[in-house]
């Protein structure tokens, strides 16, 4: 063509490298020249993007914006350049842009696209993650006004939170309550675009918490009310909604991960009520016919969460004649002792939660309260006393649920109160059971245990 011919990439590096006076216009030339792509190849040959590299670390804003946009122009939509970018060092200025020029409009856009097209890059995202990126980030998210930029932010955001350092960066940071926000202020918009934004922020959300690091992230967003707006802004669904979806792929990862999520997010009170008006305990079991071990064990941690405190929770589960029958099954389960004892503390708390008599009498069918009995000789005191808690309940609501002879009762609460490693909460928890049932009336049950305590 006429401009490689005309020598002009040449005598642009010779003015990039010698004539500050005129670098800042040879760098707005080549910029513009860039936006052909014909134009690409001369320039990488006449190693121009070398030369405008250290032009980054200048102090002038219109040098800035020339020379990352021509760089941006070059590389883009070719990786061997950008890992070079990356290699020399490109990460470091680019940052350092975004925060010493966080208030100028045009330099932000180049800095944002530019780590746009960056953070696809393994070794972009390492050397992001020892950078402050995650704090400027998310304060452009929050000055963020037009749906343009939101885009590009929620783009580098959705490459970064792949790594799982920028994760919790960006979590420190406070992106959760960013976003929480801006979804509220959305919500209900039914506009296209509005729609594209709510869908990204909810997305990300969701990308923040998959991953083995679920639980580090959600726990401390309980402590300051950011996991109540989680749930008020409709990630509960976004979570549910790929749980379902990855019960058919058996993406075992994702619904472990998913379930963790949930679980945490069930521990606040509120949450608690609007995750079961959402319906949120009847889609969870639906993965009740996975057969995989991890993703029982936290099902049956996120129900019991749901059902803690919560009599309506109980009452559902309780209800539920699969759900009993699963129970049951997975108490007497002998290859993971976490689904064995999670299974055994969800019956107890449905118990324990609801004191019905409906719910006792569904246990009792389903042939949960030998698990119970069961349950009061584990080595772990905080499940004796659930256990015991249990049972004390359903006996006082109905004390046809025993068969002592076949409930094994009697023989556990003697082991319970001879044993002198036995402490002393299990120890009134279990007279607590034995006067509810001395008291019963049932004078066949009585003379039982009367002669029983004689022996002790």
């Amino acid at each position: 063509s006429l401009l490689r011919e005309s020598g002009i990439f040449l005598t642009l590096a010779k003015i990039l490298k010698g004539n500050p006076r005129c670098a800042v216009k040879a760098a707005q030339v080549l910029s513009e020249i860039a936006k052909n792509d014909e134009m690409k190849k001369p320039c990488i040959e006449a190693d121009l993007v070398v030369t405008l590299i250290p032009l980054l670390e200048s102090t002038d804003q219109e040098m800035l914006l020339h020379a990352g946009r021509a760089i941006g122009r070059i590389c883009y939509d070719n990786r061997d350049l950008q890992e070079e970018l990356v290699k020399v060092g490109v990460i470091s200025s680019l940052v350092r842009i975004l925060t010493d020029y966080a208030e100028s409009e045009p330099l932000v856009h180049v800095d944002l696209l530019a780590l746009c097209n960056l953070a696809d890059l393994d070794t972009a995202k390492e050397a992001l993650s020892k950078t402050k990126v995650a704090e400027q980030l998310v304060k452009q998210l929050r000055r963020a006004e037009n749906h343009e930029r939101l885009e590009i932010i929620f783009e580098v955001l959705q490459a970064l939170a792949e790594n799982d350092a920028l994760k919790v960066q960006l979590v420190e940071a406070g992106v959760q309550e960013v976003l929480s926000d801006i979804l509220l202020r959305l919500q209900g918009n039914s506009q296209a675009e509005d729609t594209c934004i709510v869908k990204a922020a909810s997305d990300l959300i969701v990308s923040l918490f998959l991953s083995h690091l679920s639980t580090c992230l959600v726990s401390p967003l309980s402590l300051d009310g950011n996991c109540i707006r989680m749930v008020q802004v409709g990630v509960i669904h976004q979570l549910l909604d790929l749980l379902e979806k990855h019960v058919e792929s058996g993406d075992v990862s994702v619904q472990h991960a998913a379930l963790s999520a949930l679980r945490n997010l069930a521990i606040p009170v509120v949450n608690k009520v609007q995750m079961l008006e959402e319906g949120v305990a009847e889609r969870i079991q639906a993965l009740l016919r996975s057969e995989m071990p991890p993703v029982q064990f936290r099902l049956l941690g996120t129900l019991r969460m749901l059902a803690d405190g919560q009599a309506d929770a109980a009452e559902i589960l309780g209800q539920d004649p699969m759900l009993l029958n699963r129970l049951v099954q997975w108490c007497d389960v002998k290859d993971h002792a976490g689904v064995r004892g999670e299974a055994n503390r969800l019956l107890a708390s449905i118990v324990r939660h609801n004191r019905s008599q409906e719910v006792v009498k569904a246990v009792q069918e389903a042939q949960g309260v030998k698990h119970l009995v069961s349950m009061t000789t584990s080595e772990h005191a905080a499940l004796q006393n659930e256990a015991l808690n249990a049972l004390a309940i359903a006996s006082a609501i109905d004390l046809g649920i025993f068969h002592l002879k076949e409930s094994q009762l009697v023989q556990s609460l003697h082991r319970l109160l001879q044993d002198d490693n036995t402490t002393p909460e299990v120890k009134y928890n279990s007279m607590s059971l034995l006067c509810s049932l001395l008291n019963s009336g049932n004078l066949i049950l009585s003379i039982s245990l009367s002669l029983w305590l004689g022996k002790i």
